[in-house]
């Protein structure tokens, strides 16, 4: 009798202690926020960040993931990770040039580089100002991500420069200065307004990211033509910041691991995007009609965007250093006279 009685309450013992353990257990856990400014489309090599810090760390950290607008909009994510509200972001420089001197130029300047590897030295060399210019702002930097083509798709081709005048092209304002003495008329809307604009007539084309960016929109229904223009590759840096009281909270091993974590996250986004790129570009399936501009004309859009460059110049002195090394940069890899 007694010998059945104890057996129920061992079992009970055990499933508690159990029990207690992996609460506490769960409680010791550090949740981390961390807001990306992409959509669902990577949301698997998100997934694989988080469980990779969850194992490296037994579950002592966790990685809480959102996308823009679920706990902040990205062009909010540099405020939201300085007070705290996120404490990791990826977003793009270009989204807080209010805020940071050097967003446009951290993010790629027409005619910056033209290729991975350049931008990685160029970012390496530009690294002790973008740190000192993201402190300022109350976040840590902690790395950068490399994106893919970035170019222009229209109704009608574009084989050469003179093609481009008269044409009504949705661009940001910084493309609007490059392009607007070759006659190019920029329009000015959100992403997602373009495709009523291309079928409507109110666009002519839109220059937003590469082919794999234009068939998720559908743009290539309306306008297939997509030209290489060769003026900056990859055509935009991600930026990634952390909040200074979460990252000095971490053990070195905690802040070894995210870092590693979320270095892989970036480089399997790009190449995810270059893998993407390269399936509608090698395809034959006429998805997109595919062009080039001619080096003569990509070089002369490099030159007339030096003006957006002078500008980027003179908001401070810190960004005069950083356009004085790409503009040494560019000339001695021939793009500039």
């Amino acid at each position: 009798m007694r010998q059945h009685y104890l057996k129920p309450v061992i079992r009970w013992l055990v499933v508690s202690v159990a029990a207690v353990c992996f609460s506490q257990s769960a409680l010791a856990a550090k949740t981390l926020r961390f807001a990306s400014y992409f959509g669902t489309e990577i949301d698997h090599i998100a997934n694989e960040m988080k469980e990779t810090v969850d194992k490296e760390t037994n579950g002592e950290l966790r990685i809480q993931y959102s996308h823009s607008g679920e706990i902040a909009s990205a062009d909010q994510f540099l405020e939201a990770v300085a007070s705290g509200t996120l404490d990791f972001a990826y977003g793009v420089g270009s989204y807080w040039p209010g805020m940071v001197d050097l967003g446009n130029i951290e993010a790629g300047l027409p005619g910056a580089w033209g290729n991975v590897d350049e931008a990685k030295e160029m970012l390496a060399e530009l690294r002790p100002l973008l740190e000192e210019a993201y402190e300022e702002n109350g976040v840590i930097l902690l790395g950068h991500g490399f994106g893919s083509y970035y170019d222009l798709i229209t109704m009608k081709p574009v084989e050469g420069i003179e093609d481009l005048d008269g044409l009504k092209i949705r661009a940001t304002s910084q493309w609007a200065d490059v392009l607007e003495p070759f006659g190019v008329r920029a329009v000015f809307l959100p992403i997602e307004e373009a495709y009523v604009a291309l079928s409507t007539g109110v666009i002519d084309g839109v220059l937003y990211g590469g082919p794999m960016d234009y068939s998720a929109l559908k743009f290539n229904e309306l306008a297939k033509n997509y030209t290489f223009m060769n003026v900056l590759y990859p055509g935009w840096i991600e930026t990634i910041i952390v909040n200074p009281n979460t990252w000095n909270s971490l053990s070195d091993d905690e802040r070894e691991v995210l870092t590693k974590a979320i270095e892989k996250y970036a480089e399997d986004i790009h190449k995810f995007e270059e893998s993407e790129n390269a399936r509608y570009i090698e395809s034959d399936d006429g998805a997109f009609i595919f062009g080039e501009l001619p080096t003569e004309d990509s070089k002369k859009i490099i030159e007339s965007a030096q003006s957006v460059w002078d500008q980027e110049a003179a908001k401070s002195d810190r960004n005069a250093k950083a356009i004085e090394v790409l503009r040494t940069n560019a000339r001695e890899q021939g793009r500039l006279d």
